[in-house]
């Protein structure tokens, strides 16, 4: 399960032809905390049955161990679980820990780019930026864990608005945005790019009191519904509840 080549030509370079209609898709995002549940328990198969209860064909997912030495491959897992194509983003890579951000999908992933969020000397972050062929057209997914101090997401937003440049595929933006106040400047910064979407709380699993993790979708008018997985299992398997938006014509 190797990283797609960064390098592999986009859908335009193809010779695919943009085009806003890989409709309709459901789609989630969800922080699995290495797997590790409210019960303290690492659990990786737990977090797979969370997936399969969600029924989404893309799914954006953070704090993913990714392998090494000292750490198990959970993406190998949940791949298994789901029967999806998977796609890794490491932020952590080293002989002993691999670890970051992952895109499970139903449907063909065509490329891959890691985009580097790195902030001083705080925690490595990343965005894992892939290029799908749903139902045909060329769908872009960003999926990315900002981080913890105010200045740091902002530079990493930035980053992140850069990247995007004038896209030209049908987008989605999803995450553990990690922005608990809904009047700061990273926040307003997205809407601004996307305009504003729901953003039900999903943190902490039990109770829900934060709404940390966050979709955005353009063109927007297609978003028609964002809903929380509050089931029993996802209360118990991580300490975020994953976050479910669906899609359509």
């Amino acid at each position: 399960m190797n990283l797609n080549d960064a390098n592999l030509l986009s859908p335009a370079e193809e010779g695919m032809t943009p085009d806003f209609t890989p409709w309709p898709v459901t789609v989630a995002t969800y922080n699995i905390h290495s797997a590790i549940g409210m019960d303290g328990r690492f659990v990786p198969d737990r977090v797979g049955e969370v997936l399969e209860e969600m029924h989404a064909d893309i799914i954006a997912l953070q704090e993913v161990p990714l392998g090494g030495s000292d750490w198990p491959d959970v993406l190998e897992v949940l791949q298994m679980a789901t029967g999806y194509n998977a796609v890794e983003g490491p932020t952590h890579c080293n002989p002993q820990r691999r670890f970051g951000n992952a895109v499970l999908s139903r449907y063909p992933i065509i490329a891959t780019r890691n985009i580097n969020l790195a902030f001083g000397r705080c925690e490595p972050r990343g965005a894992l930026d892939a290029d799908i062929d749903c139902h045909g057209h060329p769908l872009r997914v960003v999926a990315t864990h900002l981080g913890l101090r105010p200045g740091e997401r902002r530079a990493q937003i930035r980053t992140l608005l850069h990247a995007f440049g004038t896209n030209q595929m049908a987008m989605i933006l999803m995450g553990d945005i990690n922005e608990w106040l809904t009047w700061g400047r990273p926040l307003r910064m997205l809407h601004r790019h996307f305009e504003e979407a729901p953003a039900p709380a999903t943190f902490p699993a039990p109770w829900p009191v934060f709404a940390l993790d966050r979709i955005w979708i353009s063109p927007r008018r297609r978003l028609v519904h964002v809903d929380v997985h509050a089931t029993p299992l996802a209360r118990t398997a991580s300490d975020h509840l994953p976050l479910i938006a669906r899609i359509d014509g």
